[in-house]
């Protein structure tokens, strides 16, 4: 089935040129990675679509973070209105990974908040690629953890067609081992219910309930799809039942499953009690043998991926079963900001082998909870075939894999990149303030970056006492701040933004004709080549862009981005010229309005908190990575305080 791509966009500068080339070399097998080096504006997202659409193959679209995940994924969404494109990523609000932490002796328990609607964008995902060819999923870097068996999950599903022979006791015990959860009462996505003529089923990928009529005779009479929860009512002849969880098995697997973990129980006790760890012996053999219970009972229990390797059937450190093993095998995977992405990545399985070290030695989990795990780096490229890395910065990983980089030069608009030039350090305030002055009497705005929190108030100041419109920008700043003052500066509140990190994704801000960078001669964090050419972006929305380094010196890292910024401009002029086109100034509209005495409407306050939540959420999962498990509570209670706030409201 092919993808049918909307017409409204259709590719100009740069994208026909790179859409070709990317196509071109896909077609041929043995070309696996590629790279799209695509400027700041130059619509990558679009160039994207189209390799996708003329490949016509299924495709997994990977992003370094659930923000980026869901812009990408309303993109797509809207480029591609017929076709399958789905959202997955961790569907926690809050996780609390298991940990011990033997400096205090503190054992922490796994403590989860399921997101339910992201449960059912998940579970859409895996039905909608194992069905439909012409699938797009958008996923955060969590679709490298295991996730069990697809060819367990294909078999445990079950087809149903009118006539089947079916009790109503055989059904229930179908579902039972589906894993859906009977509920008579709160009844919702994954449970099931009877009702006199019928029995209902809910559907945990979506708002569906099927409802199965059982005669008398033990066959199906009736199948019926309904709305959830009271919709419009339709008979079908036949339907697929999926598994409600992932990690189903069927009774056979279940039986030996559960006898290899009492023989590594037997193993591992053993192994404990000979090197003098006997209540650690003692832990072990306690939570195991009720988990086993909890197993042998109803074929699940809370922390079943631990044990997953028995019920995949997997060897130790034999890799996982993700996402990734759900897709056919001629996919395409796109690593988008690979630059950011790809080092995620890699540090992912290290970081988890550490924490499942320690609970292993401390009895609190067998030794196969190691098998619950991210992909290694290396696993990761050997199951993603044909790849496609997308960034304006790639790393020097990616340009030395592809055997094409495809560049993105020319945009759309046919802005050219910003100017660039290095200013000495002497007198650098003024000159700057001059520079912002003439910039002001335009109507234009202006970022400027610093190297330390205690500059960029001092430099606020400053400026505010030259009567110019500044605000500053850093860690400290509140986070529902941060977009206020964004949004304000976009309005013309602020003339200029100071901030330490301005390379944070959504800093769309076409107004913003000139950056200024001090201190641009020490080298190191924010002050490299990838940094320059990205904070160097934030002028190229603009006709006017324009960039000032202030150094005394020029370093390797200011040398290697000038120049690459001045190759692309030429790039772009000759284009320009060549093809008799005219820059056209991006006009974006303001999202947000906010009045001038900060009398917010209802619906601009509760964006700006679900803006505050999301940045809370993203600094909880940097927490846990970390094991900072006293600044992920900490963290976890201002979230619980504000859902609390918001109730009263």
């Amino acid at each position: 089935m092919p993808f049918h791509i909307s017409k409204k966009l259709k590719p100009a500068g740069d994208q026909p040129k790179a859409i070709k080339e990317l196509v071109s070399n896909f077609s041929k097998k043995d070309a696996q990675f590629q790279t799209l080096l695509g400027v700041t504006g130059s619509g990558k997202t679009l160039t994207m679509a189209h390799t996708i659409q003329q490949l016509n193959r299924p495709t997994l679209v990977i992003s370094h973070n659930k923000t980026l995940a869901a812009q990408l994924y309303e993109e797509f969404k809207s480029l591609f209105p017929k076709d399958h494109i789905h959202y997955f990523v961790s569907y926690y609000d809050y996780y609390q990974p298991e940990a011990y932490l033997p400096a205090s002796d503190t054992y922490i328990e796994k403590e989860v908040q399921i997101n339910e609607e992201i449960d059912r964008l998940r579970h859409a995902a895996v039905r909608s690629v194992l069905q439909y060819p012409n699938t797009i999923i958008v996923a955060s870097v969590s679709c490298i953890y295991n996730l069990g068996s697809p060819q367990t999950y294909r078999d445990v599903a079950k087809h149903l067609r009118v006539g089947d022979s079916y009790s109503k006791r055989d059904f229930f015990k179908l579902l039972l081992t589906l894993q859906f959860e009977r509920n008579e009462i709160g009844f919702w996505r994954g449970n099931f219910r009877e009702r006199d003529e019928y029995i209902d089923v809910w559907m945990p990928e979506g708002d569906t309930i099927l409802r199965v009529a059982i005669n008398k005779e033990k066959t199906i009479e009736k199948l019926l799809l309904m709305e959830a929860p009271f919709g419009d009512v339709s008979e079908i002849k036949e339907f697929t039942l999926f598994p409600a969880k992932f990690w189903p098995s069927d009774e056979h697997t279940r039986d030996a499953a559960l006898a290899s973990i009492r023989k590594d129980l037997y193993a591992q006790l053993a192994y404990l009690e000979k090197t003098g760890k006997p209540l650690e012996a003692e832990r072990l053999r306690r939570r195991t043998n009720y988990d086993l219970a909890i197993m042998e009972e109803t074929g699940w229990c809370k922390g079943i991926e631990n044990y997953s390797r028995y019920f995949e059937q997997r060897a130790s450190d034999e890799p996982p079963f993700t996402l990734i093993d759900y897709f056919p095998k001629d996919f395409l995977t796109i690593i988008d900001e690979s630059h950011m992405t790809i080092p995620q990545v890699r540090g992912m399985f290290h970081g988890d082998r550490a924490r499942k070290n320690l609970l292993i030695e401390y009895g609190f989990r067998l030794p196969s909870a190691r098998d619950n795990r991210p992909l290694t780096f290396e696993e990761f490229k050997d199951k993603i075939g044909q790849t496609l890395f997308v960034s304006a910065t790639p790393s020097e990983y990616e340009k030395q894999i592809s055997s094409h980089i495809a560049e993105q030069i020319v945009r759309p608009t046919y802005l050219l990149d910003p100017t660039i030039e290095i200013r000495p350090t002497t007198n650098q305030i003024p000159n700057l303030i001059e520079e912002i002055e003439a910039r002001v009497a335009k109507k234009e705005r202006v970022l400027i970056t610093v190297l330390t929190k205690r500059l960029a108030e001092a430099l606020s100041e400053h400026l505010k006492e030259k009567k110019i419109k500044a605000a500053y920008l850093h860690s400290e700043i509140d986070t529902l701040e941060r977009p206020k003052i964004l949004y304000e500066l976009r309005e013309g509140k602020y003339d200029v933004l100071v901030g330490i990190n301005l390379l944070r994704e959504g800093l769309d801000l076409p107004e913003v004709s000139l950056v200024a960078i001090l201190d641009a001669d020490k080298e190191g964090f924010l002050r490299d080549r990838t940094s320059f050419v990205q904070i160097s972006g934030r002028a190229a929305r603009h006709i006017h862009g324009h960039v000032i380094m202030y150094a005394d010196k020029r370093t390797s890292s200011m040398k290697s981005a000038i120049d690459e910024m001045e190759r692309r401009r030429k790039i772009q002029e000759a284009f320009n010229k060549t093809h008799d086109v005219t820059p056209t100034q991006i006009t974006k509209a303001l999202r947000l309005s906010l009045q001038k005495e900060h009398k917010e409407d209802e619906s601009v306050k509760n964006e700006f908190e679900n803006i505050y939540t999301k940045e809370l959420k993203r600094k909880l999962e940097l927490a846990q990575r970390n094991l900072q498990f006293e600044e992920a509570a900490r963290i976890k209670a201002v979230i619980a305080s504000l859902k609390k706030q918001h109730t009263k409201d």
